[in-house]
């Protein structure tokens, strides 16, 4: 390498940090905002998640392990909007260390948009179920819908909040995190319009999905799709023998077709709707969490696979 490459190399790897800083440590609370953490922050950060790949974050549970891995990050991130449980907002909190809202400036959806009076708002039941026994069992999702995920527009807003985070902890690299969010928010950009081409390829009257709980509602809104569910905003609400009664009946009064199972959670409401209307269940969706490996790895896969998987279904 001669002297003028080996300084280019030298001064790109000052820009980028990575030269002598060793990598910031950030705790994420759920996989997809981990992804968004790890593509604005590069090689300056090194992400954990509290609940991983795969995983349902509604019944997720602090442990001794994971409130050691906060107190040893010089940051933590949440969703906000209650999609954490109050256990570990609390934790996050006694911990001292810095904590970043991802859903700030967003406005939210009702989540008394999709639930009935069947439901319990709260969703302080099932903490029994997972053998909890106490207040960290209790998820309030309350009063807002915390999928924001599943519409790449308000995302852009997400990955700035995180951007704005780290720049906050970590100023000398906030033209690394600015190069990455710039990039990161144009491909957001892009993902959108590929996704209104897709879905505009569905006529409306098609546009109806069954999932197993209510975690499409900002994708439907953006996109002009109905997804209905028999669980709310929280994979811990179960649902009635009414509610699932209402559910067929309006599965079969629509004419609804495409119907999925969601890699977080069990299949069995799903399977058992899909039995009595007889519309097949066409595969799984990734809702809450991010696959191990392929199809849905980081965000933009699980968001480029599940249009891909919904539109197919929906033209059947």
């Amino acid at each position: 390498m001669n002297l003028k490459h080996w300084k280019l190399g030298l001064i790109a790897a000052l820009f980028s940090g990575s030269l002598y800083a060793a990598p910031l440590e950030v705790v994420s609370s759920f996989s997809i905002l981990g992804d968004v953490a790890k593509q604005v922050g590069g090689e300056r950060v090194n992400v954990s998640n509290l609940v991983g790949p795969d995983q349902d974050a509604h019944a997720y549970n602090l442990t001794s392990r994971d409130m050691q891995r906060i107190r040893n990050a010089k940051l933590v991130l949440v969703n906000g909007l209650g999609f954490e449980q109050a256990a570990v907002m609390r934790g996050i909190r006694q911990s001292g260390v810095p904590f970043a809202e991802a859903t700030k400036n967003i406005q939210p959806m009702k989540a008394e948009d999709h639930d009935d009076d069947d439901h319990d708002h709260d969703h302080d039941h099932g903490h029994d179920r997972h053998g909890h026994g106490h207040d960290h069992g209790h998820h309030h999702h309350g009063e807002f819908d915390p999928h924001v995920w599943n519409d790449p527009v308000l995302m852009k807003t997400y990955a700035q909040n995180v951007a704005d985070a780290l720049i906050k902890v970590d100023p000398q690299g906030r033209a690394y995190y600015q190069q990455r969010l710039n990039g990161y928010q144009a491909r957001l950009d892009a993902m959108h319009q590929w996704a209104q081409t897709q879905f505009n390829s569905v006529p409306q009257a098609r546009r109806k999905v069954l999932t197993g709980h209510d975690a499409f509602n900002y994708m439907g809104k953006r996109y002009r799709i109905e997804f209905i569910a028999p669980q709310g905003v929280s994979t811990e609400a179960e649902p009635s023998a009414r509610q699932v009664s209402a559910l067929i009946r309006q599965i079969r009064s629509q004419g609804i077709r495409a119907a999925f199972s969601e890699n977080i959670k069990d299949s069995r409401m799903v399977e058992r709707i899909s039995r009595e209307t007889g519309i097949r269940v066409n595969g799984k969706l990734y809702s809450d969490a991010l696959s191990r490996g392929a199809p849905a790895a980081t965000y933009e896969q699980m968001f480029r696979y599940n249009v891909n998987a919904l539109v197919n279904a929906m033209k059947q």
